[in-house]
């Protein structure tokens, strides 16, 4: 629970030296994200965030994900239907698994995809910079429902 105080702190830090106000929505932001361990779509942010803080606005809740995101502190979790789900960003180079019945989201560190890059840059002719891997599947707890 200290390291997840610590971790807010840090992170309300970077939001006002990008140029955002601290504020007690963007408090509750931050910690409906960190206190998670699922991807979250915005509107869900927003819920959870209101049952904390009355005053949350959506609006709030799109932009402060936005410039968190371009912080590099949280990043876009890709579904079938769209990238509209939010999840604090890994630490280092890691790779995420996704539950696809209860949303549980985990970071795990992966092999080295470099072989596979450079196969697919000589067959395809692209330069590639960077790649972001995911799996969906379904966690042990969900499998022992």
């Amino acid at each position: 629970m200290e390291i997840q105080k610590s971790l807010a702190e840090e992170w309300i830090k970077m939001l006002q030296v990008s140029g955002y106000r601290q504020t007690e929505a963007r408090n509750t932001i931050v910690d409906v994200i960190l206190e998670s361990n699922r991807a979250l779509e915005p509107l869900e942010i927003f819920e959870m965030g209101r049952k904390r803080q009355s005053g949350l606005g959506l609006v709030t809740v799109y932009r402060t994900l936005e410039r968190l995101e371009s912080l590099g502190l949280v990043q876009r979790v890709h579904q079938p239907g769209g990238c509209n789900m939010y999840l604090r960003a890994p630490q280092g180079h890691q790779h995420l698994l996704i539950c696809t019945l209860c949303g549980k989201a985990e970071f795990f560190n992966g092999d080295d995809l470099t072989p596979l890059m450079e196969t697919v840059a000589v067959r395809s002719g692209y330069c590639i910079t960077e790649h972001w891997f995911q799996l969906f599947g379904q966690c042990a707890d969900c499998q022992q429902k």
